[in-house]
């Protein structure tokens, strides 16, 4: 492990986060790294800002956690946007009661690292300390070209309403919390949640992506969580489950609303407690798991209908991110077109050049129902079937629809 040291700043001495966080680090035999506790009054945010910024550089920690109350919330951005500017190299972790998911992104953005709210748990904490302080400089070349290959570059538009969205990824990357990812089938769920991992300090882990509805309901639990030898008639043998194989790294669940309710109650458990039992087993197992959630349905609507429990919801939407369908986003299919010919004609050794403008016009009228899905099939599609150097308005093949330019 890197050697380090951790700074815990205390902003709100009078309350109980800064002496709970600090009694976690000093009973935690596996953390050896020097602790120093420092409480700060609050006031002025720039004198509040130079008291910091005095035991910062005296200290040199490697990692700061800020105690913050809501007091000082509005405070807090400055006195972040100060510090940063002047220690962007150091790790920092906010630690506070609680925090609305707008608040959450506005502090994230203004150079926060991570943030932790209570209850404390030590299996929760303390893996993010580990990983932060193991990263080490040769691995920032590694980092950077992953992130290059694997990161925004895959993901395609200019329309507003699609980068007010994917604008909030890197700084989700860096927060190491669970990420709801909605949107209609075929806007990129995946394609993002992937984004997120790979700009994330996990990219080095597993990314495992998990598609809930396409697992049998009977089977869906011993796919999560995996089973011990004679759990049931067929269980020859012990099997881990996706979530251990995901060690280290994301768990990317799609389609979470077609997760079971018995299945739903055990992923609450986990998230809550970082621990699951495979099915047979008397022992409880741990691993260090990030979970990003896709739906392609309103799942506030199913949480009324009883179909999806409540406080699972909570816990998984802690930062949201709504994908819009491609007919709200009709600028950005002339980009996402020249994006899959060149793709598809490189893959399929063909010479074509581009899209005449009557091609164009019928993909930017179309409403895509299955949206960039289905708008990379068609492409895909004319590339394969064309002998000519430009994609022609006879070579989309529309899907069948009611609001379509052409129909097969």
């Amino acid at each position: 492990m890197k050697q380090g040291k951790i700074l815990l700043l205390d902003t709100d001495p009078s309350g109980n986060l800064g002496k709970a966080l600090r009694e976690i680090f000093e009973a935690s035999s596996g953390l050896n790294v020097p602790l120093l506790y420092k409480s700060v009054k609050n006031g002025e945010p720039n004198l509040l800002a130079e008291n910091i910024s005095k035991i910062i550089s005296d200290f040199s920690p490697n990692m700061i956690f800020f105690v913050l109350s809501h007091s000082i919330l509005r405070q807090s951005t400055l006195l972040l946007q100060s510090l940063r500017s002047e220690f962007a190299d150091i790790p920092a972790i906010l630690v506070m009661e609680d925090c609305q998911p707008g608040e959450m992104f506005v502090l994230l953005k203004c150079g926060a690292t991570d943030f932790i709210t209570p209850p404390f748990k030590s299996v929760d904490i303390l893996p993010r300390i580990w990983r932060l302080l193991e990263e080490k400089s040769a691995q920032a070349v590694i980092t950077q070209r992953l992130k290059e290959k694997l990161g925004l570059k895959q993901i395609i538009g200019k329309s507003p309403l699609f980068l007010k969205e994917v604008k909030k990824i890197p700084t989700m990357a860096r927060c190491d919390v669970n990420i709801l990812i909605s949107g209609e089938t075929g806007t990129g769920k995946e394609v993002c949640a992937r984004a997120i991992h790979y700009l994330s300090p996990r990219m080095s882990k597993p990314f495992m992506p998990v598609n809930c509805g396409a697992i049998p309901v009977e089977l869906i639990e011993n796919e999560l969580f995996g089973h011990k030898s004679g759990a049931f008639t067929s269980a020859n043998s012990s099997q881990q489950g996706l979530i251990q194989d995901a060690e280290g790294g994301t768990l990317f669940l799609d389609e979470i609303d077609c997760l079971p309710l018995l299945a739903q109650v055990k992923l609450l458990r986990f998230l809550q407690e970082k621990e699951y039992r495979p099915l047979g087993s008397t022992k409880i197992c741990q691993v260090d798991v990030r979970v990003v959630a896709a739906t392609n349905i309103r799942l506030e609507e199913a949480v009324k209908a009883g179909r999806f429990r409540q406080d699972l919801y909570y816990r998984l939407n802690i930062i949201p991110l709504v994908l819009p369908p491609l007919r709200e986003r009709r600028d950005d299919v002339p980009l996402l077109a020249d994006h899959f010919l060149s793709k598809y004609a490189a893959e399929y050794d063909k010479p074509v050049m581009g899209f005449s403008p009557d091609a164009i016009q019928v993909l930017v009228q179309f409403d895509w129902p299955g949206n960039v899905r289905e708008l990379e099939h068609v492409i895909e599609r004319a590339i394969v079937l064309t002998d000519q150097e430009i994609i022609r308005e006879a070579d989309i093949v529309l899907p069948c629809s009611e609001t379509g330019v052409s129909q097969e």
